[in-house]
């Protein structure tokens, strides 16, 4: 469960995030065709005393204007969201001119929403230009004593008509929440780890991190692997999109199991039925 920014800029300004983003992929490229995740990704986790935060670096096999409409929307996002199996119900609303994510988070399993615990995200575009954007969500509070969740997306054209992104999952945390954390991984979380491997390469056997670093790096790529299942499914007919997303987003966590297999496919695909429907039928 556990989990920018600001007024539009100038162009000037987003002209030079998306210098910056491009030297960021040139930068990475030798990574991004050389990895264990079996596609062009890069991943980084940093952890501090009351702050997690997870980045993945990513290439994407659309042009810039599919992604920018496909991403550059907040009823999109709440396409996106709901695919995270913790994700239970999003809305996308206006409120004074801003544009508010009503997101609820529980189990691994379909249950009322009232058992689930109700986030809000201010959705906000910081830059956004014909090459590039960069928006944010962000929700003060959060459960177990965690607060200030940002979810950030930012899209660069490449050459070859591809997309270069960069996410970034945050969230910070207080006593409370160390010690949910603490009791977290003491029981169910025991022997769950991320995608970092922190033994000797030459060994041959990778030694995954554990601990919250390996939780905020297992959302991380939950959320990205939402936002591929994204626009992986936008070829198809609107009747058949979720189908497609939903088993887009199912088949791509089984790459990495030993970090992402919660529940089987049918068990998942049933919950997230039901939810989309109580989703539409709630709207």
């Amino acid at each position: 469960m556990l989990l920018g920014i600001g007024s539009a800029n100038a162009v000037g300004s987003g002209m030079n995030s998306a210098e910056a983003l491009r030297a960021k992929y040139i930068e990475l490229n030798p990574l991004l065709r050389n990895n264990q995740f079996k596609r062009p990704l890069y991943l980084n986790s940093v952890e501090s005393s009351d702050h997690l935060k997870g980045d993945i670096y990513a290439l994407v096999n659309y042009p810039f204007s599919t992604v920018n409409k496909a991403l550059n929307n907040p009823d999109h996002w709440c396409e996106v969201l709901i695919l995270h199996i913790n994700k239970k119900y999003c809305h996308a609303s206006t409120n004074n001119a801003n544009s508010i994510l009503a997101v609820s988070i529980g189990k691994k399993i379909y249950h009322p929403l009232d058992e689930a615990y109700s986030l809000e995200f201010t959705y906000k575009v910081a830059t956004s230009t014909r090459e590039y954007f960069n928006i944010g969500l962000n929700a003060t509070s959060g459960p177990m004593g965690t607060s200030d969740y940002r979810i950030h997306l930012e899209a660069v054209s490449v050459p070859g008509g591809k997309t270069f992104l960069h996410l970034t999952y945050s969230y910070a945390y207080d006593y409370v929440g160390q010690i949910a954390m603490q009791a977290y991984l003491a029981t169910a979380g025991s022997g769950k780890v991320g995608f970092t491997n922190t033994g000797d390469p030459s060994s041959g056997s990778p030694d995954y991190i554990g601990g919250v670093r390996g939780v905020v790096e297992r959302n991380t790529m939950r959320y990205y692997l939402a936002i591929e299942a994204y626009l992986g499914a936008l070829s198809t007919t609107p009747k058949e999109q979720l189908e497609k997303r939903l088993q887009n987003w199912f088949t791509s966590t089984e790459i990495y199991p030993q970090q992402l297999r919660e529940i089987g496919r049918a068990s998942y695909l049933d919950m997230k039925r039901r939810e989309y429907q109580r989703q539409q039928k709630l709207q």
